[in-house]
């Protein structure tokens, strides 16, 4: 099992990061697209790095066009040599069209179709393939040598899909390099619904498991103390309770018998409750979605529950002691 960390977005600190983090045996870092632009800290993370594998965990799709994310990943694979994915969400109708301001489809048609579009970008750009997409969502149609890149030794970068439902799941399997399985999942709902659905778009495209990387991050609850160990527990809570306010993740919800929680979330997300939210999340919700322990049976009880079919964590832990989260790593990468 691979193991990644996050970065954050606070640009003057991610040089030393990045070092720390390669010397302490990490495989990549990632950053997500929250309150700042995701791919900044991963230009600088590439350039401070000579082994880790960069990724954008997530960058929002339907905020960007294929041109230019293929543009994007180009330069991060170029610059990197080869160490970075693509990784995208869709995000939600509201964020998109009321945030960013951009069109919203049927979010895995329009996901299937970009995905499509940049991989037309990129073959026109590496292979020389005439430019002729032509879809529901996007149109491309135009390229000149004057805006094809020329540092084309690394070639396009992997490309991997979030995803909660169904038919994002099985658009992941079928066009993409990989998946993030989301965080608010629950093992019932990974095994009756994720991996089916993956196994569904693999097939649809002639590929193997084996080709195509699974990645889940599992929520967990530790800490050196019982303090620590108190504040990760309560900020887990409040995050599931985020996630389960959102209508679309319902289904998950319902996978452990809760699926009426979905509709309270929601109410009192709309009024602002949000910390009030948290204390919904009983001790055996919070089991169903991740691990709780001390950090020693941190990597035994992720390896037990989700080895069989995750290849790379990330293992950003809540605990402040690095030689207890090193051993975390170590466990994980040779489990």
């Amino acid at each position: 099992m691979k193991v990644d960390a996050g970065i954050g977005h606070q640009l003057e600190k991610i040089p030393s990061l990045v070092g720390k983090l390669e010397a302490d045996g990490y495989d990549g870092v990632r950053t997500a697209e929250m309150n700042h632009d995701p791919f900044f800290p991963l230009l600088l993370a590439a350039e401070h790095s000579d082994k880790l594998e960069i990724a954008s965990s997530i960058a929002v799709a339907f905020a960007r066009s294929p041109m230019n994310l293929a543009n994007i990943g180009h330069d991060l694979n170029a610059y990197s040599k080869g160490r970075f994915t693509l990784g995208l969400g869709s995000q939600i109708k509201p964020h998109i069209t009321k945030r960013f301001s951009m069109q919203w489809g049927a979010p895995a048609a329009q996901m299937r179709e970009l995905v499509l579009a940049m991989r037309a970008i990129w073959a026109n750009w590496y292979d020389g393939t005439p430019l002729e997409f032509v879809g529901e969502y996007y149109r491309h149609t135009l390229m000149t040598p004057a805006f094809t890149p020329e540092d084309k030794d690394y070639g396009a970068p992997k490309v991997v899909l979030a995803a909660v439902g169904p038919k994002m799941t099985e658009v992941a399997g079928e066009v993409a390099d990989g998946m993030i399985i989301h965080p608010f999942s629950t093992l019932p709902y990974i095994n009756s619904v994720t991996l089916p659905a993956i196994e569904q778009g693999l097939a649809k495209a002639g590929k193997a498991r084996k080709d195509f990387e699974l990645s889940y991050s599992c929520f967990v609850v530790t800490g050196r103390d019982e303090a620590e160990f108190a504040a990760s527990k309560k900020a887990t809570q409040e995050r599931i309770a985020f996630y389960g306010s959102t209508p679309a993740y319902k289904g998950v919800l319902d996978s452990i018998g809760v699926g009426e929680l979905q509709g309270e979330l929601n109410t009192m997300s709309k009024q602002g409750r949000w910390k009030e939210m948290g204390t919904l999340i009983t001790d055996d919700i919070l089991a169903e979605f991740g691990v709780m322990g001390e950090p020693a049976e941190i990597a035994p009880q992720m390896l037990e529950r989700y080895g069989s079919f995750t290849d790379r964590t990330s293992a950003t832990f809540p605990v402040s002691d690095d030689a207890q989260r090193g051993q975390i790593i170590q466990a994980l990468r040779a489990g």
